[in-house]
C-alpha cells in the first residue's frame, strides 16, 4: 500500500498517524503536485495529496483515505461508535481541514514551503493575514479542549489526529501550541504526541526534513 504526498502536510501526516494507529503498513512516495509523476496523478488527477495506492485501487483526499482504513481495519476505531462522538469526531476533522489548514497555510507556504522547499521568496504580506485570523479559532479551540481525554469524548479520533496535525505543521513557523496563551490545547497536544503511532510518524517525518 502506498501513499503518496510527504508527511510535512498535516492531510498527508492525517493519513500516516491514522494507519499507524491502524498497524496499517504503508509505503510514503514523495509527491510534488507542482511537479506530479504519472503514477501520482493517476491516484489523483487533481493532484491533491496524498494519494493512495493498494493494489488496483486508487484514491485521493486524505478524510477518503482514512475512511477506506476505517472500513478495512475496524480496530482501533478512529471513528467512535456513539453519535454524537462521532459527529463530533468528525467535526473536528472538518474545523482542522476547512478552518485551520486555510488559515494557517498562509504562514506556513511563505515562510516556510516557499523559501525553503520551493526555493522563492513567500508573501509576507499572505502570512501576517494567517497570522490574524489564526487566533480567533485557537482561542475557540481552548474552549473546547477537555481536561482529560480527547475531542470528541472518551475515545481518541480522526478528530484528534487532524487537529493536531495542523498544529504540528505550525509549529515549523513558531506557531504551534503555547502553553501560556493555551494551556489545554498544550496538554491535549502532549497526550497526542506521547502516542506510539504519532511517535513513529514524527520520526519519519523528521527523517524526511533532515534532507530538505
Amino acid at each position: 500500500m502506498q501513499v503518496f504526498g510527504i508527511p510535512l502536510s498535516p492531510f498527508v501526516r492525517k493519513v500516516h498517524c491514522a494507519a499507524a494507529e491502524k498497524g496499517i503498513a504503508i509505503e510514503m512516495v514523495p509527491a510534488n503536485p507542482r511537479d506530479p509523476s504519472p503514477a501520482f496523478l493517476a491516484a489523483s488527477p487533481f493532484r491533491k495529496i496524498p494519494a493512495l495506492v493498494d493494489g488496483d485501487f486508487q484514491l485521493a483526499d486524505s478524510t477518503a483515505i482514512v475512511t477506506y482504513f476505517e472500513a478495512i481495519v475496524p480496530q482501533p476505531a478512529l471513528l467512535p461508535a456513539e453519535a454524537r462522538q462521532r459527529a463530533r469526531a468528525i467535526w473536528f476533522e472538518e474545523f482542522a481541514d476547512t478552518v485551520l489548514v486555510p488559515s494557517g497555510a498562509k504562514i506556513v507556504f511563505n515562510r516556510f514551503v516557499a523559501p525553503r522547499i520551493v526555493g522563492r521568496p513567500g508573501n509576507e504580506e499572505a502570512a501576517l493575514e494567517g497570522e490574524r485570523e489564526l487566533p480567533r479559532f485557537l482561542d475557540w479551540l481552548e474552549g473546547e479542549v477537555p481536561d482529560a481525554g480527547w475531542l470528541a469524548g472518551e475515545h481518541f479520533s480522526v478528530g484528534d489526529i487532524a487537529v493536531a496535525s495542523v498544529l504540528r505543521t505550525l509549529a515549523y513557523v513558531d506557531w504551534g501550541p503555547d502553553a501560556a496563551r493555551y494551556p489545554r490545547t498544550a496538554a491535549w497536544y502532549d497526550r497526542v504526541a506521547a502516542r506510539p503511532a504519532w511517535q513513529q510518524v514524527a520520526a519519519l517525518e523528521a527523517e524526511v526534513v533532515a534532507r530538505l
